[in-house]
């Protein structure tokens, strides 16, 4: 199954006070597969997900999803087919797993509705698909911070969307923890089709998650496209101002950057 969804940037340009941070920025996501943005710090990729999901307002150009411009669109018509997942987002004191993630069923209440069979049918399956159903009643503010980044997503899940924006899911988890939420994304990508758009650091995983690998420098796009079209040594190096050497990855085929620093040429002492 896969989502025929589709999300556009068009001529995007976007600021904050008198600072641009993108400009005239083109970019289309692609339909049922997992899009991966990275760049340097200040680069623009979190204020580029801000605006794909409405939450900032372009000074220039537009986003379109299915052709309709989301700016334009009733928030709850747009909610019902993206989800975003914001950078660490703030969890209410106190509050449960399981009302977490029926928060995610806002969208779907009128202003009369009650809360229906439906409903406990999707954060159900919501619980089930990021393995939390055990966590239902325990505080969120008792769980790990892997814990944690799969009750977010199953909120997200439990809108029942389509298409979903996350805002660097993996920032201060280790590396175990990290693992387990790009596997969980992309279990979401192949079995619902969920069309998924992430803004992660750690370029070695961005390529080995992503069907689309997307690079920002200086508000625009630097390179878009397969991992391994895309991550080379000389982007590396004219992206992150860092030398590199580009390999297979042995575990994934996918590639994998190792970074060169000042002492690359000195053993440790005793190791030669």
């Amino acid at each position: 199954m896969t989502t025929d969804h589709t999300l556009q940037v068009q001529d995007l340009t976007l600021g904050y006070g008198e600072r641009t941070v993108i400009e005239g920025l083109d970019l289309d996501l692609l339909p049922g597969k997992v899009t991966a943005i990275v760049g340097a710090n200040a680069s623009g990729k979190s204020t580029l997900l801000r605006s794909m999901s409405r939450l900032l307002t372009p000074r220039r150009g537009r986003v379109l999803l299915d052709g309709e411009q989301v700016h334009r669109m009733p928030a709850k018509q747009l909610a019902r087919t993206l989800g975003l997942l914001p950078q660490a987002p703030i969890t209410p004191e106190g509050i449960t797993v399981a009302d977490l993630v029926g928060r995610g069923r806002h969208p779907h209440q009128g202003i009369f509705s009650r809360w229906s069979a439906a409903d406990d049918e999707a954060v159900a399956a919501a619980l089930d698909a990021t393995r939390t159903a055990d966590l239902a009643e325990r505080p969120v503010d008792e769980l790990s911070g892997g814990q944690r980044q799969r009750v977010w997503i199953a909120m997200a899940l439990a809108q029942d969307t389509d298409l979903l924006l996350l805002d660097e899911p993996t920032t201060f988890l280790d590396v175990s923890h990290q693992i387990e939420v790009l596997d969980l994304l992309t279990d979401l990508n192949h079995v619902r089709g969920i069309t998924v758009a992430m803004v992660l650091h750690d370029l070695n995983l961005a390529a080995r998650y992503s069907d689309q690998l997307v690079m920002i420098a200086g508000g625009e796009v630097a390179a878009c496209g397969p991992p391994a079209e895309v991550l080379s040594e000389a982007r590396v190096a004219a992206v992150f101002g860092l030398d590199s050497r580009i390999i297979t990855d042995p575990v994934s085929g996918t590639p994998l950057m190792l970074p060169i620093g000042r002492h690359r040429t000195a053993p440790r002492p005793g190791t030669a």
